[in-house]
């Protein structure tokens, strides 16, 4: 998402995330595309660093972009190993992560072997067709987004 997009305003949804915060589910934003899943995620980003988190703590990947596209889950596991910081707590933040086979293994690895936070996203349609509910059965939160009515 471009980052000088002005972000509207979803405090219903923001809110629903930050009671997850810290927890040990896996928030999971579902919805129709375009709905402001993505969004969303920008704005938690923006409230854990209001918070005092710092930028070290967090790692963001979006799956439709071409940096990420060509992963695979031994990939993501390596990649954000790489940038995880010993000592702190982690937010992990995937977006549209439906585009990589078998995404559920290696997300309910980062619940095991770090100290973080994580919070996925995808449509609906795609998230909850997969073995999602085999590897994260009873592990996760999922959060349903309407989009925005004029």
């Amino acid at each position: 998402m471009n980052q000088n997009h002005t972000l509207k305003k979803r405090d219903y949804y923001l809110n629903k995330l930050i009671c997850f915060k810290d927890t040990e589910p896996i928030k999971v934003i579902t919805g129709i595309r375009r709905c402001g899943k993505s969004s969303l995620m920008k704005l938690m980003i923006q409230y854990l660093k209001k918070t005092g988190i710092e930028d070290d703590q967090i790692i963001e990947m979006n799956f439709e972009s071409y940096e990420f596209q060509k992963m695979n889950t031994d990939n993501i596991y390596s990649y954000v190993k790489e940038k995880i910081v010993n000592g702190k707590k982690m937010y992990l933040f995937f977006d549209e992560l439906q585009c990589i086979n078998s995404w559920e293994i290696v997300v309910n690895s980062f619940r095991v072997d770090f100290n973080c936070d994580i919070y996925v996203t995808g449509s609906n349609a795609y998230l909850l067709s997969s073995d999602f509910s085999t590897y994260l059965s009873g592990r996760c939160v999922e959060i349903k987004m309407l989009p925005l009515s004029f």
